[in-house]
């Protein structure tokens, strides 16, 4: 029997063994996933880097298929569990073979951001907390040391990252190991309950501190003087290369031109229906004329940071009453979702999901940039949306209380970009659908994020493919340099901003787009779908949520049969 409140539960098959069983092994393989998920026994530790870790993790897959392949299901969660498995695994082993996983570096991304991320999800409360802290910190020179090992292995097989990524890098690094950089701060302005750390402690974190940050500038040194030299100036990766990154981010194989040519018959689209809705602002008004004026809209205006998180919380408070039990079934426990104020200043909204037993509740927070006080709601009401419900909140909350149902791999270690990121703009374009975006200042908010999608993946597809730009946007093949002024024209960004995603889009390919792509996927199942007899729209959400996050050919497969 189920409440509210309890989540049925099934009982485990086979299946859900294996899959629980690599769960645990990639955790002893990786220890920071187990930072990330919150679980206690590796806070020190880092996995290997080297080529040798690499090995490692790749036979716990083929191991795993293996074991797989004698299996069968035991019921329907079973078919997608095998499903799902055999493509994630498998296409992680293609990348593996391919070699380029050896060669990992880009400006956001890669081991040598990720190294020094982990930092940030390690608590601070208590003196235990900081004795991790300083033992990982002194555990960063042997992480980089199997890092650097991988990407000479990979050198030595002629794949390097472009030169444009390893100059990027190498700033980085230097950043994280400068006096008055990441890690020297972090031993400076170390504090518990307010007062400095005993002098032991303390000792531990400055020797830790100080061991990772000559582990940075050696990273810098090698990446100057033995990378470099070998990167090529060129950043397109091409066809084979591209093809394997799509699917990654995807969990779907596309037609490369096709989707090309879909993103920019979608740019268009959108530009016209953001003129058409500047129209309705203001008549004649342009697309900049029109967010002029609501930008000046006193009355979508927020003052400080108290107001900011009181709007985010009753539009989110507002989206989860009406729209529970209509279109979504959403438990009594997932209908608490906070909107906070982040600690950090660095810009942005995101969203983090609950506990195993919702005593933390989903939240999504607003982390302000430094001296901002004063907010625009009509650009940000779409990603109210986006973040919480019926986005990620519902998306991320749903596995969390199907915890009786789902397996840890499908809970915890499967994660599609294209299905995340494409439900959440699939959810933006349901509450147009659904009435919530009328006010057309909310719609052109909506549009213009949805513009930036579009945009990112015709510049990343043509950039990497080499595909001839657009007339509308110039003419030749698509080069970098096109490519920026093409950004310039289409995400409405700070030059620093536009500088960094343009970067991003060069060394992470396939990325950016899954986010557009992941949207027209998950709509092209609905609409699919719609074409049955009985199809019913709560039904269909329910369905596929209580699902979890796979690959969307896996999804395609599970909603479709």
């Amino acid at each position: 029997m189920t409440t509210a409140n309890t989540a049925p539960v099934r009982p485990k098959t086979d299946i859900d063994a294996a899959a629980d069983a690599y769960t645990d092994t990639l955790l002893a393989l990786n220890p920071s996933f187990a930072t990330i998920l919150g679980l206690p026994g590796h806070e020190t530790e880092y996995p290997d880097y080297s080529p040798a870790g690499a090995e490692a993790r790749a036979a716990a897959a083929r191991d795993t298929l293996d074991k797989l392949a004698v299996l069968e299901p035991a019921d329907e969660s079973d078919v997608v569990t095998l499903d799902a498995m055999r493509e994630r695994l498998g296409l992680d082993l293609e990348i593996h073979a391919s070699g380029w996983h050896a060669a990992e570096l880009n400006n956001i991304a890669s081991p040598a951001q990720d190294i020094r991320a982990i930092f940030d999800l390690m608590p601070t409360d208590t003196a235990g907390h900081w004795d991790h802290i300083a033992g990982r910190a002194a555990n960063v020179p042997a992480a980089l040391e199997g890092y650097i090992a991988s990407l000479r292995s990979a050198r030595d097989a002629g794949k390097v990252a472009a030169a444009r990524q390893v100059r990027i890098v190498i700033e980085q690094c230097g950043r994280y190991a400068a006096a008055d950089g990441f890690f020297a701060k972090l031993a400076a302005d170390a504090r518990l309950d307010g007062a400095p750390l005993p002098a032991e402690l303390q000792e531990r974190l400055d020797a830790g501190t100080s061991a990772a940050r000559a582990a940075y500038t050696a990273l810098a040194a090698f990446l100057e003087d033995e990378l470099l030299p070998a990167a090529p100036d060129k950043d397109a990766v091409g066809r084979e290369r591209y093809a394997l990154a799509s699917r990654s981010f995807l969990g779907a194989a596309v037609d490369l031109e096709e989707t090309y040519a879909w993103g920019v018959q979608e740019l268009e689209r959108l530009i016209m229906e953001q003129e058409r809705v500047a129209g309705q602002i203001k008549p004649g008004a342009s697309i900049e004329e029109a967010k002029a004026i609501l930008n000046n809209d006193p009355t979508r205006q927020i003052k400080g940071t108290d107001k900011l998180k009181a709007w985010m919380q009753g539009l989110s408070d507002r989206a989860i009453s009406e729209l529970a039990d209509v279109h979504f079934d959403i438990p009594d426990v997932m209908k608490t979702l906070e909107c906070m104020i982040a600690p950090t200043d660095e810009g942005g909204i995101y969203y983090t999901g609950p506990s195993d037993d919702f005593s933390r509740p989903g939240r999504m927070w607003w982390s302000v940039p430094a001296g901002e006080d004063t907010f625009t709601t009509w650009s940000e009401t779409t990603t109210v949306f986006h973040e919480g419900v019926p986005g990620h909140h519902l998306q991320i909350a749903t596995a969390s209380y199907r915890r009786g149902l789902l397996n840890n791999w499908r809970r915890n270690v499967c994660w599609v970009s294209g299905h995340g990121e494409g439900w959440a703009l699939y959810a933006e374009q349901l509450m147009l659908e659904l009435g919530y975006l009328k006010d057309p200042g909310d719609h052109m908010g909506m549009l213009d994020g949805q513009r930036m999608r579009a945009a990112r993946v015709v510049f990343d597809i043509g950039v990497h493919l080499e595909l001839p730009v657009p007339e509308r946007w110039g003419s030749g093949t698509w080069t970098p340099d096109k490519g920026f002024d093409f950004l310039k024209a289409n995400l409405d960004i700070s030059e620093g901003q536009l500088q960094f995603e343009f970067t991003r889009y060069l060394g992470w390919p396939g990325q950016a787009p899954s986010y557009k792509v992941g949207q027209r996927l998950w709509e092209q199942i609905r609409a699919e779908l719609e074409t049955h007899d009985g199809f019913e729209l709560k039904s269909f959400h329910s369905k596929a949520l209580n699902i979890g996050s796979v690959g969307l050919d896996t999804l395609r497969r599970a909603l479709l049969g």
